[in-house]
């Protein structure tokens, strides 16, 4: 009866039918497991919560909060499949991919009220994004970011070939469910992007934008598991600040009909809101610094 309602309490429709016990659970975790789901690195959301669900901080018996008991057991598991659970700063319990280091998350609204420890969370991802610089931001932030969303073959043009980039910071492929593939390219400004004529410091002007996604849309990229080359279907730009509604505009106005509907737009409020509600971990520069102390008590 009692597992029973545990299924029940995670809205499913598996009833015992009074079997051996651990037989029966074993067949509806090989059933959940067989749901559609995004890859091997992303277990169905529905066997996540129930390993949110089964590992909840307020079931503790003898163990603090943490669960180290629990959850060192359920990782000797876990950890032979290629997986981790472990405890984030909400107190759920995520699964997490060791090799590719994906979290599968429960489905995520960025427009959702955040929680207190959300909130914390984003005002230090807001600090870092004051104090990063552009490579920093696309290496510590959107490459991480894009991966945890689900997109594939995320590569970062970097320094070494901004001469061979086109206009394109970043490229990506995401996959459709159908097997079709859509290319994405990325073009990154770390500030504020406005329709200025003049580009001030720490800002992008939208007329250097609208060079580099012209190139970026014209400009074909080389897929190598695929063995061709393929155009860019659709276009980001993504600013570290705030794109302001004048840039829009002037780009969309810019662009023919053709081009204007292949151009995306992430801005900073976009950024912290995926990045906050899919739990990724904040970069190393974006943790509180701790206090150093002396080795030896000063007297």
């Amino acid at each position: 009866m009692y597992i029973t309602e545990f299924f029940q309490d995670l809205d499913t429709e598996y009833t015992h039918d009074g079997s051996t016990r651990h037989r029966w659970v074993a067949d509806v975790l090989d059933a959940m497991l067989a749901e559609p789901h995004e890859g091997p690195t992303r277990p169905p959301e529905i066997f996540c919560r129930v390993i949110d669900y089964l590992m909840a901080p307020n079931d503790a018996m003898n163990e603090g909060p943490g669960r180290p008991n629990a959850l060192g057991q359920l990782n000797e598991i876990l950890n032979r499949e290629g997986f981790e659970a472990f405890y984030a700063d909400d107190q759920h319990c995520y699964l997490r991919h060791i090799g590719t280091n994906t979290i599968g998350v429960f489905q995520t609204n960025p427009h959702r009220p955040l929680t207190e420890a959300e909130t914390k969370r984003r005002k230090e991802l807001i600090a870092y994004l004051e104090k990063c610089s552009e490579d920093e931001l696309i290496e510590e932030i959107l490459l991480p970011l894009f991966r945890q969303l689900g997109f594939h073959r995320i590569t970062s043009a970097g320094h070494r070939d901004k001469a061979l980039e086109y206009g394109k910071d970043i490229w990506m492929r995401y996959t459709l469910p159908t097997q079709h593939y859509l290319y994405f390219g990325l073009q990154v400004k770390k500030g504020k992007l406005d329709a200025s004529g003049v580009t001030k410091h720490g800002h992008a002007g939208i007329g250097e934008i609208h060079h580099q996604a012209l190139m970026m849309l014209a400009h074909d990229i080389f897929d190598p598991e695929v063995n061709r080359r393929v155009l860019v279907d659709h276009a980001f730009i993504v600013a570290g600040g705030e794109i302001t509604k004048a840039a829009r505009n002037w780009l969309g106005n810019a662009l023919d009909a053709a081009k204007r509907s292949q151009i995306m737009f992430i801005d900073r409020e976009d950024i912290l809101n995926l990045y906050v509600v899919t739990n990724l971990p904040l970069p190393a520069g974006a943790l509180p610094s701790t206090p150093d102390w002396p080795d030896e008590p000063p007297f």
